[in-house]
């Protein structure tokens, strides 16, 4: 199965170079799922609903969130009703959302696990101890099973991600928005790389007008950070994982351009 994983989509250039892109690749045949990252594609911060339904209707089968998953409120109540959202599954009990959720497509079970990191963020429950609790019940997880770990610190994706080796077909992460060139299959069959990059204007500090970016770097006072405009780019992962197995056969990072 040939499954397209996307990185953090940014306000409305990111939403447009993804839509552009992958309602013709679905088209053309050349993925057959795909999993976006979208926490940061309503003006830069969080996601709503509207947003949400847009890059469904774009060809987006399951969105994961992050550590902006709150800032939008009308949200919160359209969590409890759309499965196909997904919420790191290590933030406290009783959060509104779910933590994974799962897909059939042509008689394979799909499921997508959100988690999200402690290192430099701020605190959650542990995701090791969290995603082996998940992986307990991995039969009924299904064939397919991506973990997308929303986290800042390179040392805990890589350790999180050789931690799961054997365990998931595809282990990425997110939040940084900057494409790292290590993806690799690790030696039990899990397809990995440490972070998928972003999708959205790369003329920026990862996403945002540099101008406002700048000034708070000098002066150091509030400011509002607007989304850049320019050089839209989408970036990620296109994996092709065998359905019996649920290993990963191929990676190829992708940053296509608007």
């Amino acid at each position: 199965m040939k499954i397209l994983i996307v990185g953090d989509i940014v306000g409305s250039p990111g939403r447009k170079v993804f839509a552009n892109t992958v309602t013709r690749w679905k088209a053309d045949g050349k993925i057959d799922f795909v999993v976006a990252n979208a926490e940061n594609s309503a003006g830069g911060r969080g996601i709503t609903p509207k947003v949400a339904d847009e890059l469904f209707s774009a060809g987006a089968d399951i969105i994961t969130l992050g550590d902006h998953v709150w800032d939008q409120k009308d949200l919160i109540p359209h969590l409890a009703v759309e499965q196909r959202l997904v919420r790191p599954a290590n933030f406290p009990p009783g959060c509104p959302g779910r933590g994974y959720t799962s897909v059939v497509l042509n008689g394979v079970k799909i499921s997508v696990i959100s988690l999200i990191g402690r290192v430099f963020m701020p605190p959650n429950d542990c995701p090791f101890r969290c995603a082996d609790a998940l992986l307990r019940n991995k039969g009924a997880l299904g064939d397919i099973i991506i973990v997308d770990f929303h986290a800042e610190a390179t040392s805990e994706k890589i350790t999180l991600g050789r931690y799961l080796d054997g365990r998931v077909s595809f282990f990425c992460g997110t939040h940084t928005h900057v494409q790292t060139s290590d993806e690799t299959i690790l030696p039990k069959g899990t397809g990995y790389i440490t972070d998928l990059g972003m999708t959205g204007p790369k003329d920026s500090s990862i996403g945002r007008d540099l101008e406002s970016v700048t000034k708070r770097f000098l002066d150091n006072m509030p400011s509002q950070f607007k989304v850049a405009k320019d050089d839209v780019v989408m970036e990620g992962v296109l994996i092709s994982v065998d359905e019996r197995s649920g290993n990963t056969k191929k990676i190829k990072r992708i940053r296509e351009r608007l």
